[in-house]
């Protein structure tokens, strides 16, 4: 029989042995005992922290207590209100009210040129003539032919009243007059178009040929405009179509610095397709053409008038959606905030409409405070008004 070494009859001790343990079961009941004090002993904790804090939470706070905040100190102010027409600003430039290029109509030598560049002239003018002698003599033969044949007609009436001239021959004499008429008017006509005349009152602006000078058929020979009234052309936006008509007073300023005033005659219906904006005119009386056509200009228009504040520029704060508008402080003293409509934008500030009246106005913290903020509003001095209105002046220039 083999011998059973130490080692391994080492191993099966410690196997029985470990059997025995397991079967007894008391490992079960100890790691029980544990796990049962363990949550025992955490609920008695719970329930001492709970015994703890219930007298504290039952006592009222006072000292301990957190202090208010202050409410914050903003500058308000009730403007003057006053009665504004919207202004409607536009770039423009002045042109011809008429404008006409003067040709020829038959081809010959110029001469006769009376006018010059910058000669005024009226309807029916004579601008140039050309060269027609042979037509000048057409006319002359046809005159005398009239003569003629009316003298004839004379002479067959008084005969044809005694008898003496069948009426055959006198319907003859009437047709000769008629026929001979008929021949002054086509001379006179082709002499008429040797000259070319001023088709409206105004001033020659461009003579490009010279006396003696030879011309085709239709070459422009002058160019003729009419200045008084001088137009102001601009572009005005579909947004503020609205607000014009035919009649306004206008006033436009030159890029010369002068200012002259005038009437909206024109506004057209149909806009231009590629800026959406609408053709006005403004007619401006000029009978000293001290406004010439193709200069720059500012147009500036008035709409209907409306009730509206003049405020610096700095109040303007944007809302929570995003939109324009002013802070103001209502009789609660909560804070509000009003969308404006932009009337005019002057020198020393923005005149806006659609602030209530009643309405005390922040002027400084606005930016501060949001809608719902209970503040403390005090008025706002003299010194700081006069400040903002500098500053909004001096953001202008």
């Amino acid at each position: 029989m083999p011998k059973i070494r130490f080692h391994k009859l080492a191993a099966i001790v410690v196997l029985i042995g470990f059997a025995a343990w397991m079967a007894t079961g008391e490992f079960s009941s100890v790691g029980s005992f544990s796990s049962v004090g363990s949550v025992a002993a955490n609920k008695a904790k719970a329930a001492e922290a709970e015994q703890g804090k219930t007298p504290d939470a039952s006592k009222p706070k006072t000292a301990e207590a957190e202090p208010k905040a202050p409410l914050r100190t903003v500058a308000v102010v009730t403007p003057p209100r006053k009665t504004y027409a919207r202004a409607i600003r536009i770039s423009g430039l002045t042109e011809a009210d008429k404008r006409a290029v003067l040709a020829t109509r038959v081809a010959g030598v110029i001469d006769k040129l009376p006018v010059k560049q910058g000669d005024h002239v009226k309807t029916g003018d004579l601008v140039l003539m050309l060269a027609a002698e042979e037509k000048i003599s057409m006319v002359d033969n046809a005159k005398q032919l009239v003569a003629q044949r009316k003298a004839e007609l004379d002479a067959a009436e008084r005969l044809a009243k005694t008898g003496n001239l069948p009426k055959l021959q006198l319907d003859t004499a009437r047709s000769n007059l008629t026929q001979a008429q008929s021949q002054l008017d086509t001379a006179q006509a082709e002499l008429d178009r040797n000259e070319v005349k001023a088709p409206f009152d105004g001033v020659i602006d461009r003579v490009p040929v010279e006396l003696g000078s030879s011309v085709m058929q239709g070459g422009e020979v002058a160019t003729i405009l009419k200045l008084d009234p001088v137009i102001a052309r601009g572009e005005i936006s579909e947004r503020d179509l609205g607000y014009l008509k035919i009649g306004d007073k206008a006033s436009v300023r030159l890029v010369s610095g002068q200012t002259v005033e005038g009437t909206v005659r024109y506004i057209s219906r149909d806009a231009s397709s590629a800026t959406r904006t609408f053709r006005v005119e403004i007619a401006i009386p000029n009978a000293d053409g001290s406004v010439p056509a193709g200069m720059t200009a500012e147009i500036r228009l008035s709409a209907l008038p409306t009730d509206a504040v003049l405020l610096p520029r700095s109040v303007v704060t944007l809302g929570d959606k995003g939109d324009l508008g002013i802070r103001a402080v209502g009789k609660d003293n909560k804070v509000a905030f009003f969308p404006i409509d932009l009337v005019d934008d002057t020198p020393t500030g923005l005149v806006l409409g659609g602030i209530p009246a009643d309405a005390r106005i922040i002027v400084a913290g606005q930016e501060l405070v949001k809608e719902g903020d209970e503040v403390h509003p005090v008025e706002a001095d003299q010194a700081t008004i006069k400040k903002l209105i500098g500053e909004a002046t001096a953001g202008t220039q």
